[in-house]
């Protein structure tokens, strides 16, 4: 896959918006209590940040609720603590950012090269996830380069992974992002057989799309986590209060029968607690 590069650009002097994956675990203070994802984007920051650019980082945090309470501050959810465990790694101040559209951009002009903000919650933001054209354009004007580094959220067409591309003056690929797609590509275009893979998370409905993907070149498709008891529930047996997607039972049906009509199967734990 052909993508253009964040590491093969010219950044000195840019406004750089980075959307990256910053959604950690808390711990019950709202410190952070798992800092992978932080440190798997440090290369990218640091790469920005020494390359002379000015750098924003976006992500979102949390699930604020959709509806009413859509586009509502709440400090639960804020990224302020990703903030601050950032700075420490960096060993540099980084500031958080809650007004950063519209006239809060004037602030961000005054940023100098080389520094690095957080900019709050995109799940604050009414439209995010309707990957509304409004919003995406406002997050666009913010930057002179996005660059798309969020790869655990990359199946997700919403403003900040999405949107905000089709407005930026350039959009690109980041570190992360590129290493995942080129990993992918060599599976899936010369894989060594039999190729397994394996799907977990808690709904069915937000890897829909890649599961049916997947059934159709993998020889043996494993379905875990929350995911795995839409299935169980769909095979006829009862998982209690366990999450699962009533309305994504047949779906779940139609994927165990087409890998049965490739002489494969979708296999289901035999030892799972559920309740």
């Amino acid at each position: 896959m052909s993508v253009i590069k964040m590491t093969d650009l010219d950044l000195k002097g840019k406004r750089v918006l980075i959307r990256e994956d910053l959604n950690v675990p808390q711990n019950d203070d709202g410190s952070v209590a798992d800092d992978t994802r932080i440190r798997a984007s440090l290369p990218t920051i640091i790469h920005a940040m020494n390359a002379g650019a000015k750098v924003m980082l976006m992500s979102h945090l949390g699930r604020p609720k959709e509806g009413p309470t859509e586009g509502r501050y709440t400090d639960k959810d804020s990224l302020r603590p990703v903030a601050e465990h950032l700075g420490k790694l960096l060993g540099k101040e980084v500031r958080l950012y809650q007004d950063w559209l519209g006239n809060g951009i004037s602030y961000l002009q005054q940023m100098r090269d080389g520094e690095v903000a957080v900019l709050e919650n995109v799940r604050f933001n009414i439209g995010e996830n309707n990957n509304e054209d409004r919003l995406s354009w406002e997050m666009a004007q913010v930057c002179d380069v996005y660059v798309m580094d969020a790869f655990g959220t990359a199946h997700r067409a919403q403003a900040s992974t999405h949107g905000v591309g089709k407005f930026a003056p350039v959009a690109c690929a980041g570190p992360l992002l590129v290493a995942e797609l080129e990993a992918l590509g060599k599976a899936l275009e010369s894989p060594a057989r039999p190729l397994v893979a394996i799907v977990a998370g808690s709904k069915v409905s937000t890897k829909l799309t890649v599961l049916e993907s997947l059934s159709k070149v993998v020889d043996q498709l494993i379905v875990g986590g929350g995911i795995a008891n839409t299935f169980i529930k769909a095979a006829g047996y009862n998982v209690g209060k366990s999450l699962y997607e009533p309305d994504l039972l047949d779906v779940a049906r139609s994927l165990v029968e087409a890998a049965k009509a490739k002489g494969s199967d979708i296999p289901l734990p035999v030892d799972v607690v559920v309740g």
